[in-house]
């Protein structure tokens, strides 16, 4: 699951991004409004947590761009603004949760949680395509009922083709989700965890689930 965190207090900043780093969340942060926005323009993120006081373009100014953008990610706002108003007009522009600083991170976690369950029509953060399961809360694999092994990266990526079954993602897009947009490593790693994925995915099952559009990318199919 990927996230964007917009907090201009650096200490704070960092903070977070270990503490949902740790949950295995693949973080994206930034300190001002303006680059806040730049990157939803070139990136999918699950979910934003915004600060409203911030640099440059304040988090009511991100939210608008999220949905004049059409993206429908859930938005939370971690403020320290606690009046009443101020969480009415943060809901009412269209945010689906406020959080007040100081605020407890299990608390954090646990709204974070709420809301992709949400984004993602998920009750039991169990996915499934065709015989293969995968299971969030435990972070277990199986096929056919067989537990599958995976580094946290090959989760991530099988998490990742598996909420978009069916869809063809490119290289590009695979590299923008799963690791941070200041990665600069080349393309080939994307095409050395698909093969750390087939070998334990489809090796030895008749079906190969993770195909190869040539010249475009990788999608995940089940015939069932």
């Amino acid at each position: 699951m990927k996230i964007l965190l917009v907090e201009d207090e650096r200490d704070l900043n960092r903070i977070i991004v270990k503490q949902l780093t740790s949950l295995s969340y693949n973080v994206d942060a930034c300190f001002d409004g303006m680059e806040a926005m730049d990157l939803v323009e070139e990136n999918d993120y699950d979910i934003a947590i915004l600060d409203i006081m911030l640099p440059k373009a304040d988090g009511y100014k991100i939210l608008q761009h999220i949905r004049k953008a059409n993206k429908d990610m859930p938005v939370l706002f971690l403020t320290a603004k606690d009046a009443v108003e101020d969480r009415v007009k943060g809901l009412d522009m269209g945010a689906n949760d406020y959080l007040i600083k100081p605020f407890a991170f299990d608390e954090l976690a646990a709204r974070i949680r709420a809301l992709t369950r949400t984004s993602f029509h998920s009750d039991a953060n169990v996915l499934k395509v065709g015989d293969l399961t995968l299971d969030l809360s435990a972070r277990q694999v199986q096929r056919a009922e067989n537990d599958i092994n995976l580094s946290a990266k090959e989760f991530d990526l099988l998490e990742y083709l598996m909420r978009n079954s069916g869809i063809i993602l490119s290289r590009e897009k695979i590299e923008n989700y799963i690791w941070s947009y200041d990665y600069e490593g080349g393309t080939n790693l994307i095409d050395v965890y698909i093969s750390y994925l087939r070998k334990k995915i489809d090796e030895g099952y008749e079906e190969k689930m993770i195909q190869t559009v040539r010249g475009v990318g990788y999608v995940l199919r089940a015939k069932v």
